[in-house]
């Protein structure tokens, strides 16, 4: 080994600590979530996979991937700002729960963006309730000015909490959700993402529903 190839080896060496670092990071805030609220937590992982696949599907770009992954991953982290009694509410919330619950994009967004290099994936994060006609929140953000990142994991979000059994409701069926999707195309969801995501959905039927915790016999 020369003394030009060793910086260059060391360098690359501290580069891969410096990844590992980061997934071990995300990997605990995800586990916290789990800590939080079991739901959250293997929500947040069946997204990740979800958000990757619309994303390439849709032809972004690869650098945009692992900021789309994180934040999917992480897009809920906010909420263990949130008090458990408006968190894991069984009733409808109250104006004022409502109006605490809508800070949670806000938080996450707080704790995502001191990663480094992860200034794109907390936008996300910020940005994943708004909606596409522009009436969502925080920011009241419309069509594209919403970064591909929020608009991805809406998209999938809503899906898999309609989907997903709740101790206080069942899932909805497959049909159901897709349609109710599709129907708010151009108003809640970016339609390009959404008939992304349904041909994804389609494909992997019973996949989909064995993930969520839904029984066939409910989807059919």
């Amino acid at each position: 080994m020369t003394l030009l190839q060793y910086p260059t080896l060391r360098v690359k060496e501290l580069e891969a600590r410096l990844a590992s670092m980061h997934t071990s990071l995300i990997c605990a805030f995800n586990q916290l979530l789990d800590l939080k609220d079991l739901n959250t937590g293997v929500h947040s992982t069946r997204l990740a996979e979800w958000g990757v696949r619309v994303a390439r599907d849709l032809g972004v770009g690869q650098e945009c991937l692992r900021d789309i992954e994180v934040a999917a991953l992480l897009h809920d982290i906010g909420k263990v700002g949130i008090p458990d009694a408006v968190l894991k509410s069984p009733l409808a919330l109250t104006d004022e729960g409502w109006a605490l619950m809508k800070k949670h994009p806000e938080y996450g967004w707080a704790i995502v963006r001191l990663f480094p290099e992860f200034d794109r994936a907390s936008l996300f994060v910020l940005h994943h309730h708004e909606r596409y006609d522009g009436k969502g929140y925080p920011a009241g953000l419309k069509s594209t000015e919403i970064p591909i990142g929020g608009r991805i994991v809406a998209v999938i979000d809503a899906f898999d909490a309609m989907t997903s059994n709740r101790p206080y409701r069942p899932g909805l069926p497959f049909a159901e959700a897709i349609n109710r999707l599709v129907l708010s195309k151009g108003t809640q969801f970016d339609p390009n993402v959404v008939d992304c995501f349904v041909q994804i959905a389609y494909g992997e039927y019973e996949g989909v529903f064995a993930a969520t915790g839904t029984g066939i016999a409910v989807a059919v």
